[in-house]
């Protein structure tokens, strides 16, 4: 009788470790499938990936992600917002599947995989309306020790200061577009080195009585040879390669579509903004 008890719960152990090595092994593509929703963290930020008035997910970055789940199959997407510089952290901790709106470089691609870029920006610089410190462009920012600069935490920005030369003690990161634009508003820093399109749009949600313009004619700095311009791409775990290759294959057939386009144009994106590098090339 002891003999077949222990028989009995060896064989009910053996099913459940079964059970658990089958849910373990189901990737997250399957996973997704399965549920039907694909979890995307995304920071605020205008107009790549935000939450509007409503709290719902919008964006550029949001509106292309649309068309590829859909195409994937999947129904829906489920945002969740988080600070820039914990994407990365969040998607290896699996708070999410996919990261939107982050620009493509070899140091985080050391970290997650990505899909091909959808887009490429310039640079801007925001500073104080009237401009007191009369920045004109990157040499500014790189050469003035008197110019206090301001960055969003985890932007591709810092690593352009930081290759340019620029000290640390210089750089204040901030959480968000808003917080850094607020900060030169009030004289808390000279000037916020931003791409160009969210520049705009923060400067345009602030409006006339924001204390706030944009630099004109600003040139692209110059990074590793060529000019410091912006590829965004989603972002993914390395082991979730079924994934990412799913999801880039849908993208491809998106891309080729009249729909691509339209669904960024809303946002302030134009053919100019098409990109003309491959993520292998990127992340060279």
């Amino acid at each position: 009788m002891i003999t077949r008890r222990k028989t009995i719960f060896a064989a009910a152990a053996l099913l459940s470790a079964g059970f658990a090595l089958a849910a373990n092994a189901q990737s997250t593509l399957d996973r997704a499938r399965q549920d039907g929703f694909l979890r995307v963290g995304f920071p605020n930020q205008v107009p790549y990936a935000y939450a509007n008035e409503r709290g719902q997910l919008t964006g550029a970055d949001a509106a292309v992600a649309r068309l590829v789940v859909k195409k994937m199959g999947i129904a829906e997407m489920d945002g969740v917002l988080t600070e820039f510089a914990s994407l990365i952290p969040g998607l290896k901790a699996k708070r999410f599947d996919v990261v939107l709106a982050m620009f493509v470089n070899p140091q985080r691609c050391a970290q997650v995989f990505f899909s091909e870029p959808i887009y490429k920006i310039g640079q801007a610089i925001a500073v104080r309306q009237g401009n007191p410190k009369k920045v004109t462009g990157w040499n500014d920012l790189v050469s003035r020790d008197d110019v206090k600069l301001a960055i969003m935490a985890g932007a591709v920005q810092a690593s352009y200061l930081k290759k340019l030369g620029v000290a640390d003690a210089r750089v204040s990161a901030f959480p968000d577009g808003p917080s850094a634009m607020a900060a030169v508003a009030t004289g808390r820093a000279d000037a916020f080195a931003i791409s160009d399109l969210p520049a705009r749009r923060l400067v345009e949600a602030m409006g006339a009585s924001g204390g706030v313009e944009l630099v004109k004619g600003v040139a692209d700095p110059t990074i590793d040879g060529r000019p410091g311009r912006g590829y965004s791409a989603f972002a993914f775990r390395p082991e979730d390669e079924s994934l990412r290759v799913a999801f880039n294959a849908a993208l491809a057939e998106v891309k080729k579509s009249d729909e691509f386009l339209a669904a960024m144009t809303p946002f302030g994106f134009t053919k100019e903004n098409l990109p003309d590098l491959t993520t292998a090339e990127l992340c060279r």
